[in-house]
């Protein structure tokens, strides 16, 4: 009876000094990775299980024979044991991989709704000063002191030309954020539609005294959704223009890359500083010192890269020289033929 006592004694000391160390060591993976933590708890278990019923077999003198077979048990034990880490490592992995999703989603979506409320006070702001200046010069012409109706009539178009673009942008953003809206699309020559609408800028370059130049391939051939695509181009090109000095120039290329075609627009606007540069396409984006805003929504840039998530292709930005380099890259099916450069 003592003996027994005894041996029961002794299992136990085994046993929980056992488990004290395993739960050490896990504690220790689980600071490293909590998967390996998982699978080496219920080994763990096991293991100190084992230890217990072999030290107090050990002191009950039981006879080889019983030794081996209480091991071949304990053995056979492990696999299950095993089985089971992993069943609740790879648990703890889907569910910490969803609450990071989760986390992702709830902070995306923090930072959307933040830059929606930028957004409406932003336009709100924007819209009221075209809207002030329409409203003064109508003053002026009621009131007798604006006189030179020639003047006045410029003044209101320009305004709501400006109110106009403004809306566009508005309108054009939203439709390309739509899930549910589906892009009209058509097979066009890329190095043509590029060509097009930067001679369509010509005249708002010459207005500022900055020289449009560049070249672009023919005969890459792509299905795009082309007047999104062409507003996407006109607003880096007009975006160059307008933030580079006059005397510089706004250099536009089109080229193959390896099934991709990259529309580059290098300007001189003297540069985007570093930190902001991860911020450049998301609305309502206005710049800093280094790069003055005009009286633009901050839209455009996200049109670009709107029109870049559209075509499953992506906007970037670089600083370079005394300027930046904005690119807009679109996969596209291999060229039919050797492409040809072109004056933009």
């Amino acid at each position: 009876m003592n003996v027994s006592a005894d041996a029961l004694l002794l299992s136990a000391a085994a046993a929980a000094l056992t488990g004290v160390l395993g739960a050490v060591i896990v504690l220790a993976l689980a600071r490293v990775r909590i998967a390996l933590a998982a699978v080496a708890a219920p080994l763990v278990v096991v293991l100190s299980v084992g230890v217990g019923v072999l030290v107090g077999a050990a002191s009950m003198l039981l006879t080889p024979a019983d030794m081996t077979g209480l091991l071949l048990v304990l053995l056979a034990s492990v696999p299950a044991a095993l089985a089971a880490g992993v069943v609740i490592a790879a648990r703890i992995q889907s569910a910490a991989r969803t609450a990071e999703r989760a986390a992702a989603a709830a902070e995306t979506e923090r930072r959307v709704e933040g830059q929606r409320r930028d957004l409406v006070a932003w336009i709100s702001h924007d819209l009221r000063t075209p809207l002030a200046g329409i409203q003064a010069t109508a003053e002026g012409i009621r009131d007798g002191v604006l006189t030179d109706t020639g003047t006045a009539a410029t003044a209101i178009q320009r305004n709501a030309l400006r109110m106009s673009d403004m809306v566009d942008d508005l309108l054009t953003l939203s439709r390309l954020q739509a899930p549910s809206v589906a892009l009209e699309r058509t097979e066009i020559d890329i190095g043509d539609l590029v060509s097009d609408t930067v001679a369509t800028l010509r005249p708002l370059a010459a207005a500022g005294g900055v020289e449009l130049a560049g070249g672009a391939q023919t005969g890459v051939r792509a299905r795009v959704a082309a007047r999104e695509l062409r507003r996407a181009v006109a607003n880096l090109v007009s975006n160059g223009i307008r933030h580079s000095p006059a005397g510089s120039t706004v250099r536009t290329t089109v080229e193959l890359r390896d099934h991709t075609v990259v529309v580059a627009v290098a300007d001189a606007c003297g540069g985007i500083a570093p930190p902001d540069l991860p911020h450049v396409f998301e609305t309502g984006w206005r710049g800093t010192t280094a790069r003055q805003p005009d009286a633009g929504a901050g839209l455009g840039l996200a049109i670009v890269r709107s029109v870049a998530d559209a075509h499953r292709g992506t906007a970037t930005v670089r600083n370079a020289g005394g300027g930046c380099v904005f690119e807009l890259s679109l996969p596209v099916a291999p060229p039919r033929q050797t492409p040809a450069a072109v004056e933009v």
